[in-house]
């Protein structure tokens, strides 16, 4: 796309007002760079397999892998990402490894995003 193709002002005059207010509620640098990591997660169609899985229960990765029909190895990886991402935890019952979304925010943050693309 040429940048003459991007509808724009045909005059130059900037809304200092609005610009101020722009300035004072913009996030910091590291807050958007976080914030850009974060939906950088969600851009893997694998990693949103799991949550929705983690939506109905909480598995271990050999019922993750399973439902999904991928193998443990490739659900661990993802699994991974998503727990730095602080998506989804786990903890430990005996030899099995349990995994559970980290927070109602994840599910609220799908949910939105389905509502968005049926729109």
């Amino acid at each position: 796309m040429a940048l003459n193709d991007v509808e724009h002002c045909d005059v130059h005059h900037c809304h200092s007002n609005i610009v101020l207010k722009v300035h004072r509620e913009l996030p910091s640098e590291d807050e958007l760079y976080d914030l850009a990591e974060l939906f950088k997660v969600f851009g893997d169609s694998t990693r949103i397999k799991i949550l929705f899985a983690l939506f109905e229960s909480e598995m271990c990765v050999c019922d993750i892998a399973e439902s999904l029909e991928m193998t443990q190895s490739a659900i661990s990886h993802q699994l991974k990402i998503l727990k730095q991402s602080k998506l989804v935890g786990n903890r430990r019952e005996g030899k099995q490894v349990v995994y559970f979304l980290a927070d109602d925010h994840v599910r609220t943050i799908i949910d939105q995003g389905l509502n968005h693309i049926e729109e």
